[in-house]
């Protein structure tokens, strides 16, 4: 144990003692140098540093410039970076500093990180050919301390196996802390402490899930295994509560009042919150006035309440298969802030003066008050614009009308019209899918989805062109950068062996090129693969202060405005454009960035768990079909196999290689193909097969195929 203590001793002093040298510019300094400015003056502390200094000069960690003065050999000694867990139990550190090379760590010298922990390294001088290793010094932040799976019990101690296959190590619970689990259940459980010389961390149970494979047990394992609560804390319902149902005259006063105008929503047959809703009138001189109106939640949801912390800390409303998780409790989503038909609701509202052209005379933002008039579902209003006549057929006509010439000049910019398939399932009452059906986009949710991108981009407009320099206003916006040429040009070449032709030159002809393509795609069996493959090499769309453009839609300006029910980033637009229209000051640029990060972090977590719970969908609707065969289309390749994805119910599944007898194959990663070394039979992304339904594992959420030749 005292060897254990020293060895620990040691490693932090040396560690002190190559930052003492590295903050002095490297500048070679003698061992009584280094003590003086670690304040260690005593001779054992001295003795220590100086057979340090000669032990690592050995190791090739120091160097010995002049007699008795030393430097470190190689300055960047230290590197911040994030732990990218390998299966063996080593592991990459992909650094902080984006122009620093991974840096590979051996199993024993990872000291207790785990997968995504932020860590500081000592790297060392890469030799010759070799790439550059290291050791974990110290874990600066844990990327997680919960984790799901099972929990295996024996008379006197409990292990927690992870679900997560970059979590190595089991975790050992001693049975006071089971909380209530049997033997095999699925939990979640808390890593507590993890003694220095132990090689498993100790936690405790924190929830019980339930048994392995019941519905409910394995949405909520998804939920917590992507890091989103199970519920909200007390203080949160209860401030929800509180909020008064009535609102007063005095409030009303303070409003553009909305209620005399004909106003409804559109949304999805089964949504239970409606934030976004449209008012339509014609103007004595020929114009209408469109009015977005927005569920105001900045009017209930304050900052600092626990209210407000919540939402920021969720980021997002979570949208799995067969449930909502909502950022806001029930009370305002689905009631006090959901604009329901027939009631009074206060909104933030973006409203357009806009001729029979579409040209905008004139806009107004700001707060208001209205009373819808009518909930529709997408289905009933396409219903209306496919027979042109039914209630409100005028309204909605006109409004399509003028959504088809804001989307054919929004198209005319350059924007990227991808048109993506989106699985649903049908369930019964205990969630099982009894079948699989691709959702259908017609005008009625394009018609929404282009009066919500008008709001968005004239918000961001309105802000961002005000101010210059110093009074340059800070705002949050919805981001996509351009593609980077390299992507985009291996997916030209692949797009070409469908005989698709793309014109990359610029920016501009990149995305009028990729528009003719999905037009040219559409309703062929190569459509998704393609799409999916465009998406890809697109950069990805967050949220920033920094800049303002968003490359898909060609707006130099963009932001989410439409959404705060649901989306923490459309929360702080309103509440910087109402402080704006007040006059107010320039905001804290650096703070919300630092909400812009945590944000966009939320949202790729729950697009994962989304993912996650369509898999999970997709494996239970198999699992009573192995045997079966299916035509499917090659939709991604690896080292060990290719993904198909079946034409009829778009699941997804793999063929392993090893599972392919007639040769033996190989990726070619530039071609997107797999190939037989002796044959040079090839099976290329795109191509249709033909497969056989070999195992589905639930939970792992994996749907094995075998190709039927």
């Amino acid at each position: 144990m005292a060897s254990k203590k020293a060895d620990a001793f040691k490693h932090i002093l040396t560690q002190l003692i190559a930052d003492v040298i590295e903050k002095s510019g490297n500048k070679p300094l003698n061992y009584k140098q280094v003590a003086a400015k670690l304040n260690l003056t005593d001779p054992e502390s001295r003795t220590a540093i100086l057979d340090i200094l000669k032990e690592e000069v050995q190791a090739g960690r120091f160097k010995e410039v002049e007699k008795g003065k030393y430097v470190l050999k190689e300055l960047k000694a230290f590197v911040v970076g994030r732990v990218d867990m390998t299966a063996d139990g080593s592991a990459f550190i992909v650094p902080e500093d984006e122009f620093e090379d991974d840096i590979y760590i051996a199993p024993r010298k990872l000291r207790q990180a785990l997968h995504g922990d932020r860590v500081k390294v000592h790297a060392y001088e890469k030799r010759r050919g070799k790439r550059k290793e290291g050791e974990v010094v110290e874990i600066l932040e844990r990327a997680r301390t919960e984790f799901t799976g099972t929990v295996s019990i024996s008379p006197r101690f409990a292990f927690f196996i992870a679900d997560d296959r970059k979590m190595l190590h089991d975790i050992f619970v001693p049975l006071a802390d089971l909380n209530g689990a049997q033997d095999g259940e699925k939990v979640v459980v808390t890593i507590t402490e993890w003694p220095q010389d132990s090689k498993n961390p100790v936690g405790r149970v924190k929830h019980v899930l339930g048994k392995k494979g019941e519905n409910n047990t394995e949405m909520n394992a998804i939920l917590a295994d992507f890091g989103f609560p199970l519920e909200f804390p007390k203080a949160v319902e209860r401030e929800a509560v509180e909020f008064p149902a009535e609102i007063t005259p005095e409030e009303i006063a303070k409003r553009r009042d909305f209620r005399a105008v004909t106003t409804f929503t559109i949304d999805p047959a089964d949504a239970k919150d409606f934030d976004d809703a449209l008012s339509f009138r014609k103007l004595d001189n020929g114009n209408y006035e469109i009015g977005v109106h927005i569920a105001d939640v900045t009017h209930y949801v304050r900052p600092d309440t626990a209210l407000d912390k919540e939402a920021f800390e969720r980021g997002t409303s979570v949208y799995l298969v067969d449930r909502v998780i909502p950022m806001l409790p029930e009370r305002l989503s689905n009631d006090l802030c959901s604009l329901v038909p027939r009631q009074d609701r206060l909104v933030f509202s973006a409203v357009f003066e806009i001729d029979a052209k579409a040209n905008i005379i004139q806009e107004w933002f700001g707060r208001g008050i209205i009373h819808s008039d009518r909930r529709f579902s997408y289905e009933e209003a396409q219903e209306i614009l496919d027979a042109k006549t039914g209630e409100f057929s005028e309204e909605l006509l006109t409004l399509n009308q003028l959504a088809y010439i804001l989307r054919e000049r929004k198209f005319k910019h350059g924007a990227i019209s991808f048109e993506t398939t989106e699985v649903k399932f049908h369930l019964d009452e205990n969630g099982k899918p009894l079948g699989v059906y691709v959702k259908e986009r017609k005008d009625a949710h394009k018609l929404i989805e282009d009066f919500m991108l008008l709001a968005n981009k004239r918000v961001a407009e309105f802000i961002g062109k005000q101010g210059k320099g110093n009074n340059k206003k800070t705002f949050v916006y919805r981001v996509h950068d351009a593609p980077n040429q390299e992507t985009i040009a291996g997916f030209a070449q692949f797009a070409a062996r469908f005989g698709y032709k793309l014109n990359t030159k610029s920016d501009r002809e990149t995305a009028r090129s990729l528009n003719a393509l999905m037009e040219r795609i559409e309703g062929t069996k190569e459509q998704n693969v393609l799409t999916t493959l465009a998406i890809r090499s697109m950069a990805k769309a967050i949220y920033t202060t920094k800049k303002t453009s968003h490359y898909g839609l060609a707006f130099d300006y963009y932001t989410h405005f439409t959404s705060p029910i649901r989306r923490y980033p459309d929360v702080m637009v309103h509440r910087l454009l109402d402080h704006y229209l007040s006059g107010g000051k320039p905001a804290n640029a650096e703070a919300y960035e630092q909400y812009c990060v945590h944000c966009s972090q939320m949202e790729k977590k729950a697009a994962d768990a989304e993912r996650a719970s369509i898999k999970y969908k997709q494996a239970e609707f198999l699992e009573d079909q192995v045997g079966e065969t299916y035509v499917g289309i090659i939709s991604g390749v690896t080292e060990w196999g290719m993904y198909v994805e079946i034409e009829e119910n778009k699941c997804e599944g793999m063929v392993r290689l090893r599972d392919i007898t007639d040769d033996f194959y190989a990726l070619d990663e530039k071609n997107y193909a797999i190939i037989g070394q002796r044959k040079k039979k090839r099976y290329q992304l795109g191509d249709e097969v033909t497969i056989r339904v070999k195992k589905v594992d639930l939970a792992k959420r994996q749907i094995d195929f075998t190709l039927v030749s």
